[in-house]
């Protein structure tokens, strides 16, 4: 017989694996991504509330989840097999609302603590108290709480937990009940003679046999003219899909089942109870249904990490491409612009007709203004035209659909006026740079700072037609100090630009970047589960 592996090099590697996992994620809208996060939702729900816990503590009780559709009769199944009315059923659906586990008194102590489901909050149930009573702290979700009964009818090492629907019109309902079945050592799936083909809880007998967990089924609620033909019928469905040698139980309808609020004869569950019990007493039963569930978890890995890590490349592959259209888009514009500035395109409209007004009908502000406005103008340009280049490039790919990327620029500050802040610091610092030239001649020599400024604005920006310009520039500062003055402001021209360009560039790139799509997930996860198998 297959036993279990505790080994600490084991539960390490375990460990290491579930980190990956949780690590991993798939924001962008892909095909598959939504299967991805539900498989890695489901896995971590397997490891952290049922693979974890019982390689840890083996000798800990056996967990047998009641699951079903709505209807099915799981209350009324799990009150019978106690011997009392321990959780709530009726005529309403939803009917559970929250999960009741029962265990014996010895064995409270393991499911008191968060050893299992860690993210419920325990709610202790007195003896005397109806478990229709509402025991919730105010403002308390239902849905995260797990209301604990003892019961000495139970064997200890034995506990039932009645799960929600798992096709409950609730989806906070829908979803603990995924995770309450993944905390199971014995999957208990209970359907009735009327649903017994429905969809749903084929879906969860496909998933048990998929995993190889320990399974049992229960068919509840069929009248006593055709439990033989039900019976037969629901057989054949097993065995067609492969399930043929899970244990298999009729429960008959009774005036008890009626409304879901009394307990069934003895009889009528003493099967389905004798069988439980026996997986719990019986030393050789019990080790084969642990390792059974297990090593179906284990083994299951094998195919389900490789499937995540196939999504996290999709991801990345996905977030590469969205990253190089944006990063395209503004290199091509950005080298664009540089060429612009070199043919002298900032120096036209109303720039050309202030430069050619100067200095007699346009003073140096002035014609600073315009350049500056100019500037400005063709900087605004390159990134729209950035942009839409981008979207362009983005339309084509589903992945940038993602709510995060499609949400308008939280930035209170346009790119407008951030590109004018930019412009008008460039000009303030080539001001400063003339005022320093200027510092350096005879006082009596020195012309006007502003109007040295706006000669090399328009000798910078005007290419071939601002060539007076640099004439003029050096005819007043002298001919090192015109080079020199163009060197420095040219430098910071190019400088504000290049910044321009990248900053607007990142800002487009920052909500795809927050969405912290890496290369790493992958080889990572298929890393994890190759030390898991050596370990194994």
């Amino acid at each position: 017989m297959v036993t279990l592996d505790v080994r600490p090099q084991l539960l390490d590697a375990l460990s290491a694996l579930r980190d990956r996992v949780a690590a991993a994620r798939f924001p962008l809208p892909l095909a598959g991504a939504a299967r991805a996060r539900a498989n890695r939702d489901e896995l971590l729900a397997q490891l952290d509330d049922y693979l974890v816990p019982r390689l840890k503590d083996p000798e800990a009780p056996l967990l047998a989840v009641v699951g079903g559709s709505t209807g099915a009769g799981k209350s009324t199944l799990v009150n019978s097999l106690v011997g009392r009315r321990v959780s709530e059923a009726g005529v309403l659906r939803p009917t559970t609302r929250t999960p009741v586990l029962v265990c014996h008194p010895e064995d409270h102590h393991w499911f008191s603590g968060m050893r299992v489901l860690p993210d419920l909050t325990r709610v202790w149930v007195p003896h005397h108290q109806d478990p229709a009573d509402d025991l919730l702290l105010p403002g308390e979700n239902p849905a995260r709480v797990l209301r604990i009964e003892t019961a000495d009818t139970l064997p200890p090492g034995l506990a039932l937990l009645d799960a929600p629907d798992i096709d409950s019109l609730v989806s906070d309902n829908r979803v603990l009940a995924a995770e309450l079945i993944s905390a199971a050592d014995i999957w208990v799936m209970v359907t009735t003679a009327a649903r017994y083909a429905d969809a749903v809880p084929w879906h969860m007998l496909r998933t048990a046999k998929e995993y190889d967990v320990t399974l049992v089924t229960v068919l509840d609620r069929v009248p006593h003219q055709v439990v033989s033909e039900v019976s037969r019928q629901y057989g054949a469905l097993l065995t067609k899909a492969g399930l043929g040698h899970v244990p298999r139980f009729t429960v008959p309808e009774l005036p008890e089942s009626a409304w879901g609020g009394g307990l069934l004869p003895a009889t009528a569950v003493a099967a389905l109870r004798t069988w439980l019990v026996h997986q719990t007493l019986d030393p050789a039963a019990r080790q084969h249904v642990m390792s059974r569930t297990a090593h179906g978890v284990l083994d299951s890995l094998n195919a389900r990490m490789p499937e995540l890590a196939g999504a996290a490349a999709a991801q990345y592959a996905a977030a590469l491409r969205l990253t190089t259209a944006v990063e395209g888009a503004y290199d091509s514009e950005h080298a664009r612009v540089r060429g612009r500035l070199q043919a002298g395109a900032v120096l036209a409209g109303d720039a050309l007709k202030r430069w050619r007004a100067f200095p007699l009908d346009c003073t140096p502000g002035e014609l600073l203004d315009t350049l500056v406005e100019s500037l400005g103008a063709l900087l605004l340009c390159a990134v729209a035209a950035a942009d839409e280049r981008v979207d362009d490039a983005w339309r084509r790919e589903p992945a940038s659909q993602a709510p995060e990327l499609t949400r308008p620029d939280p930035a209170p500050e346009s790119p407008e006026h951030r590109i004018g802040l930019a412009v008008r610091r460039w000009r303030r610092e080539l001001e400063e740079y003339a005022e320093d030239e200027v510092r350096e001649l005879e006082r009596g020599a020195a012309p006007d700072a502003e109007l040295v400024a706006a000669l090399v604005a328009t000798a910078l920006l005007g290419g071939r037609r601002a060539r007076t310009a640099g004439e003029g520039l050096a005819e007043r500062i002298g001919a090192h100090g015109a080079l020199r003055l163009r060197d420095r402001g040219g430098r910071l021209l190019l400088d504000v630009v290049d910044r321009v360009m990248h900053a607007e560039r990142e800002r487009r790139l920052a909500p795809l970047d927050a969405l912290e799509v890496h290369a790493e997930p992958q080889a990572e996860l298929i890393a994890a589960l190759s030390v898991l198998q050596k370990e194994r």
